[in-house]
This record gives C-alpha cells, structure tokens and sequence, in this order.
C-alpha cells in the first residue's frame, strides 16, 4: 500500500510544472522562433544597403566627390610656378578671360601637337582678348625647354602635387596596356573675363580640338 502511495506521489510530481521551467521553456521557444525573424530582418537590411551602394549617384553628387568643376561655376584660384620659375598667381587673370588647358607631359606627341596649335591659333585668341595658359605636372626646367624647342610664347605652369589638376577634376585613373595608373585627363576650359567657367572639354582629341575652343572663346 505504502509503495503504490509512493508512485503515484512520484508520478504526480513528475506531473507538476513550476512555473520557471514553464518560463525558461518559453523563452527558449521564443528564441528559436526569433533567430529566423532576425537572420530576415539582417537579409533585408544587408539587400537594402547592397542596393544603395550600386544605386548610379546623382551627375552632381558624383561631381563634386570627384572635385570636378561644372560649367557655370567659378574657377579655382591658383599660384603655380611658369617656365621661367616665375610665381603666377590667378588674381593677375581677374577681368580677363582665358584658356586653361590641361596636358599630360612636355614634348610628347599629343601634347606637343596641341600645344603648337594652340601657338599658331594664339592671335586669333589675342584678338578675341583670350590669354591661353598650358598646365602639366612638368617642373619649370621641363617647360622652359619645351618651349624653346617649339617657340611656345605662352605661359606654361607646373603643378608637379597635380593641385590644381585635382581642383578641375583632371587628375584620374587610367588604364594602359592592363595597368592602372594616375594621370592627366587631357582637358580644357574656357573662363569668361567674371572668373565663370563657360565651357568645358575633357578627355579631348587633339585634331580640331583649338578650332571648337577658338569657336566658343567668340562667343563670349
């Protein structure tokens, strides 16, 4: 009798859930049912952060993150050392309009094409008031030659830390043969006599190139 009594007490014990095992089950069911909601919620995050990061920017966010200069926007000022090592400083360009142009290196094919038909253009330019100024990471010595060699009578200047270069929007990455490098895009811009950009070309093709810049300086 005593031993039934015993059983069934054990049996009605077995039977009887405290209230903290009933809690600590339901925590437990609980977060096994979260951790899926989570690893969701996670997902769509991650998919919605993906999708902005690949979002194409805005033309003028994109601008001026890279620094470049939009036509209708006032130009850098700059003081940059000319092919007689001679400090230029921009304020002596205040109500005058001019050319800025942008080229990778003196006495290379490209450059040295541009730069001579900027030399034979340059009284076309005279007459229309419009200085023409040539800019490339070339020291002083290399611009002096430059000239000398192909009679360029206009101010060439140095930008050796790409500075200005930097400011335009002209200092970029290129590709050559597979390898990946920094360097000048070769770009011009037109600044009209208030210091306002009004044209812009980048990543030019020399032949014909002085014509369509002659053609836009006349308008002014």
């Amino acid at each position: 009798m005593a031993s039934s009594k015993s059983t069934a007490k054990k049996r009605l014990v077995r039977g009887v859930r405290s209230p903290g095992s009933r809690l600590a089950r339901g925590s437990a069911r609980a977060a096994r049912l979260a951790k899926p909601e989570a690893a969701k919620a996670t997902r769509a995050i991650t998919k919605q952060t993906t999708a902005l990061a690949r979002r194409p920017k805005n033309d003028a966010l994109a601008k001026r993150e890279s620094g470049e200069i939009d036509v209708g926007r006032k130009a850098p000022s700059f003081r940059l050392l000319d092919q007689d090592a001679q400090l230029f400083d921009s304020y002596a360009l205040e109500g005058k309009p001019y050319v800025l142009y942008f080229y990778p290196k003196d006495d290379t094919p490209g450059c040295t094409q541009e730069a001579c038909d900027f030399r034979d253009s340059l009284s076309r330019f005279a007459r229309r008031k419009v200085e023409v100024i040539g800019v490339s990471p070339d020291g002083p010595g290399s611009h002096a030659r430059f000239c000398d060699k192909h009679g360029l009578p206009f101010r060439l200047l140095s930008d050796p830390n790409q500075e200005l270069a930097k400011r335009y929007g002209v200092w970029v990455k290129k590709q050559n043969y597979g390898r990946e490098y920094m360097g000048i895009l070769r770009s011009t811009f037109l600044v009209d006599k208030k210091g306002i950009v009004r044209k812009a070309w980048r990543g030019i093709r020399v032949p014909g190139h002085v014509e369509n810049v002659l053609f836009e300086a006349s308008q002014l």
